[in-house]
């Protein structure tokens, strides 16, 4: 789509000061996809040159907000990536445009890049207009439906995957109303070496959850966990599924999770 109200696009190296009516263009698949009429400069970010994958000494891996969803399929290999890349479902055109920065900062329910870097105990490393930076865990950077924690020109520089969190069993789950729709319900286990248990539930609640279990839990303690850790107002409600229905799969498939960890 024609953004017809933007009068400039700049290089996100020599822009200069932020002003009123700028936006961050990464890979713009959200900005061109309906009108932005507040838009009248877009900032891009595509000559930055952040390398997109970054391994550090200490195992951790860092993911450039600009890092598209091609390169991370590619550059991982591992299952829980490759299974959160398919839930876009998703033309390669997209996988080579979208980024895993602009699905965070979007903040959909259903992003799956938000259910992945939550799962991950991932990190943001948020910079402000004028290069002061602050470090904000996923699940607290997402405060609800399309909604987050970013101030005014503040931009989502990437983010960390410990190494720790990378080194977890996993086991993934989701489920759509379609055979080829957006996910309503996004269930994700992990399993540390110490016997504990993770399970982060998105898709289906406005916000990720995540809860955590020193052991293994029983059925009934997961049920029951999950229950309390939601609130009623916290399950999504839209055109992909009731709330009442996303309550339903969530259990039923974080039950599956807690059989295959087990």
């Amino acid at each position: 789509m024609d953004l017809n109200t933007v009068q400039r696009v700049c290089d996100a190296r020599t822009h200069g000061s932020w002003l009123p009516g700028d936006a961050w263009l990464g890979g713009g698949t959200y900005l061109f996809s309906e009108p932005q009429p507040h838009l009248r400069r877009l900032i891009d970010l595509s000559r930055t040159g952040w390398t997109p994958l970054r391994w550090r000494a200490n195992g951790d891996l860092e993911i450039a907000g600009t890092c598209t969803i091609a390169q991370l399929f590619r550059g991982t290999g591992r299952s829980l990536f490759t299974q959160c890349c398919h839930a876009f479902l998703a033309s390669f055109k997209i996988w080579n445009m979208a980024t895993v920065g602009g699905n965070l900062c979007n903040s959909l329910p259903a992003g799956p890049m938000i259910s992945l870097t939550a799962a991950l105990d991932g990190v943001c490393l948020l910079r402000s207009p004028t290069g002061r930076e602050r470090r904000v865990p996923v699940d607290e950077f997402i405060t609800g439906a399309g909604e987050n924690v970013l101030g005014e020109g503040e931009l989502l520089r990437s983010v960390t995957l410990p190494a720790a969190a990378l080194a977890r069993t996993t086991a993934f789950r989701q489920a759509s109303l379609y055979g080829f729709g957006r996910s309503g319900v996004l269930v994700i286990g992990t399993r540390d070496d110490d016997g504990s248990v993770q399970v982060t539930v998105t898709a289906s609640t406005t916000r990720p959850i995540r809860i955590w279990f020193p052991l293994p839990p029983t059925g009934f303690e997961l049920a029951a966990a999950i229950e309390d850790a939601v609130p009623g107002d916290a399950w999504f409600d839209d055109i992909h599924g009731l709330p009442e229905w996303r309550r339903h799969m969530t259990l039923r498939l974080a039950e599956e999770i807690r059989t295959e960890l087990a």
